[in-house]
């Protein structure tokens, strides 16, 4: 599997094992997807990100992405699709990100974390988009038949 390096100019964290990551990628039927920001205190805080977080010991990706979304969003899907998988090298970690699709969920919308969210169609009109987030959008671009710049070229 390919590795996508990301601010490559910067130096890495020592430890480098791969760390799971479970990805909500939530589409509503217009097909516009769910983007929120990363909080304040986290690696490149303020960024547009898919949902989602780390597995814990012994979590499937399913398990990590149900608990993931009600502790950052407050909501709980029906089923999710494992859809793609990237890993992207940062400069504090290296992550396998596990992107499913999730079409049907309950409950409200709640940012737990005091992140901001927006519901986005192609190309997206937050930024800066976290490098994770760029294949995603890639990929929809492709499935949509979409010609155009995904995002803004100043995130990348």
């Amino acid at each position: 599997m390919d590795v996508r390096v990301v601010d490559a100019d910067q130096a890495r964290s020592l430890d480098r094992s791969l760390v799971q990551v479970a990805v909500g990628v939530l589409v509503r039927d217009d097909g516009s997807f769910l983007l929120t920001s990363r909080p304040a205190g986290k690696a490149y805080a303020g960024y547009w990100e898919f949902p989602g977080g780390k597995l814990e010991p012994g979590e499937t990706v399913e398990e990590a992405l149900r608990r993931e979304l009600q502790e950052e969003i407050g909501i709980a899907f029906q089923d999710c699709t494992l859809w793609k998988v990237e890993r992207i090298d940062y400069p504090h970690a290296l992550v396998q990100l596990n992107f499913c699709k999730v079409t049907h969920w309950t409950g409200e919308l709640t940012m737990m974390e005091s992140q901001m969210f927006a519901w986005q169609q192609l190309p997206v009109t937050v930024q800066p988009v976290l490098p994770g987030t760029i294949p995603v959008l890639q990929w929809f671009a492709k499935e949509r038949g979409f010609e155009g710049h995904t995002h803004s070229a100043s995130t990348e």
